[in-house]
């Protein structure tokens, strides 16, 4: 038995566990990062772990992407010479307002310099991550991806000691131990670091146990799906960034969309929906599908072929919304976090710039003989540091935009704003509030008029599970629904009355139906489609599903994503 391996016992399941400085739960661009500067520090003398869920790195990694390369240049200054997959210089920036047919043109000048793309790169966050894994493993971190982590392990003083992690084999319909069920094992750590992205399982579980949104503003959330075309070389401008605001989406929501001339004649498009919208009928996935007809998408598209599709949910709540990041034998990086710089739609720079900071303060506390302790320094480095500098500005864009509409509170005031704390270095309306949860938002369908929709071409717009089958999604049938609802009655009960049962229409995967057998109606999940964006978990009125980890390996494989 290697040394760090021992058995571990409870009082229903026996498993084997495994020890380790640091465990990290998530490889992207945060878990990575905090692995690479652990090694950076301690060498062969700190042993650190990273458990991914996904069938390898960078399967479920999607992001738009413009890159900042600061918190790159921080962590791997020489990352060029490494040959990152980091080519792709921004040339041309551009910042429409559409109309059903037109479009006007924002000025550069207009805009706050903080949300100049110049120094940036157009890329493939799959890749990126891909890369750093390879960095990350070169020093010595052990990285296992298909390794899903379902639950958070305590010490007999209530702190985090480490996660149970790929548990496979419990039945589908009771997740009742079947004769090939597997306990996986628990990795135990002197620290533990969730890294899950948006709305994480085991994130959820240690902000409720720990209070650690007790002193901060109410999460925020949008939705962004995304596509990969292949477009005719005529019609691609490589390094051109275009971000667009208005219709289709106009008042119904919050919202906007980008598209990125990436490498080998490739663009990647996608739309951005808040989830605080309160008209039930809307259907953010058709609202991307009828952007992409309108004239300066179209242009580019056209002759094109999509190649991939996904979808994910996106921390918007900014720097008010930062729960408490650290807490007994552990802490929150990344998205997990919320570190999304909403208006300039980045987040993966301070998702490694808090995988750093986090990595410094564990090794600083290893070096002096600390564990499972709450890793104060590191929330402090959080707030005032890179990331809360590059957050503090933009903060009443969200509220703002929640308030007053798109044109009026986010862009006018919101641009007010970002100008006012740019040049004075404090926010013009102080730090407003956000309000309702998304969840909380949403108005009653009876006072909402019903959305029609143009139905897909099959050209340039495309039906939900056809689009699924572009990522690569796949769960073992046999295995337990991870959506779980804390109430069957619900979906029929109350939601369909009330809100004309939303969940059809917000799920990007097409996951839940509404379907008619001898007269009733009855509530449909098909998990197997499942992108594992979270947006049920966040959006659904009565907080009645609730998204938990599938077992490892399942879910989509997003190539370049």
């Amino acid at each position: 038995m290697p040394d760090n391996l021992s058995a571990n016992v409870s009082e229903t399941i026996q498993r084997e566990s495994m020890e380790y400085d640091v465990v990290i739960v998530g490889a992207g661009p945060s878990g990575l990062s905090a692995a690479i500067r652990l090694k950076q520090l301690g060498g062969d003398d700190i042993n650190v772990v990273v458990l991914e869920k996904g069938s390898e790195v960078g399967a479920h990694i999607l992001s738009g992407a413009i890159l900042d390369p600061s918190g790159l240049d921080a962590l791997v200054p020489d990352w060029k010479d490494k040959n990152a997959p980091i080519s792709v210089e921004v040339k041309e920036d551009k910042f429409l307002t559409l109309t059903e047919k037109g479009a006007k043109t924002i000025p550069n000048f207009i805009m706050p310099p903080l949300m100049n793309n110049h120094g940036n790169y157009i890329v493939s966050m799959g890749n990126v991550c891909r890369w750093m894994a390879e960095q990350a493993e070169g020093l010595g971190v052990e990285i296992f991806p298909g390794m899903s982590c379902s639950e958070l392990v305590y010490d007999d003083k209530g702190a985090v000691k480490g996660v149970v992690a790929g548990e496979f084999g419990k039945g589908r319909e009771d997740s009742t131990e079947t004769p090939g069920y597997e306990p996986g094992m628990e990795l135990h750590g002197k620290y533990v670091f969730l890294c899950e992205g948006a709305r994480g399982s085991l994130t959820k579980q240690a902000i409720e146990k720990f209070d650690l949104d007790a002193d901060c503003d109410v999460a925020k959330y949008g939705l962004g799906i995304k596509e990969i075309w292949d477009i005719k070389p005529e019609n691609h401008e490589e390094g051109k960034v275009l971000h667009t605001s208005g219709w289709p989406v106009n008042d119904n929501a919050g919202g906007g969309s980008f598209m990125y001339h990436g490498e080998n004649n490739q663009v990647y498009i996608g739309y951005i929906i808040d989830l605080s919208y309160k008209n039930p009928h809307l259907y953010p996935y058709m609202e991307f599908q009828h952007w992409k007809h309108h004239p300066e998408i179209s242009k580019v598209l056209e002759g094109g072929k999509r190649v991939s599709y996904g979808a994910r949910a996106v921390t918007k709540g900014g720097f008010q919304s930062i729960p408490k990041t650290a807490f007994p034998g552990g802490a929150l990086l990344g998205c997990s976090a919320g570190l999304v710089n909403l208006p300039r739609i980045k987040g993966n720079h301070n998702a490694m710039h808090s995988g750093k900071a986090a990595a410094e303060a564990a090794y600083e506390a290893l070096q002096a003989g600390r564990s499972g302790d709450e890793l104060s320094d590191y929330d402090a480095n959080l707030r005032s540091g890179p990331v809360g500098k590059d957050l503090k500005p933009v903060k009443n864009v969200a509220p703002l935009n929640t308030r007053y509409g798109a044109k009026l509170g986010g862009m006018m005031l919101g641009g007010m704003d970002m100008w006012f704390a740019t040049i004075f270095r404090f926010n013009l309306f102080g730090t407003l509030k956000h309000g309702k949860t998304d969840a909380a938002a949403l108005g009653d369908a009876k006072d909402y008029p019903v959305i029609e929709y143009p139905k897909p071409d099959g050209v340039l717009s495309f039906d939900r599970l056809t689009s699924v089958s572009f990522s690569a999604t796949n769960h073992a049938e046999e295995q337990p629904c991870h959506l779980k609802l804390a109430d069957a009655d619900i979906p029929i009960t109350i939601n369909l009355p009330k809100w004309a049962e939303p969940a059809q229409r917000y799920c990007p995967a097409g996951v839940y139906e509404i379907l008619e057998e001898n007269g009733e109606q009855r509530f449909q999940i098909n998990a197997q489609n499942c992108v594992h964006c979270k947006t049920c978990d966040i959006k659904d009125p009565s907080q009645n599903i609730n998204w938990e980890t599938p077992e490892g390996g399942g879910g989509p494989n997003y190539p370049n994503m």
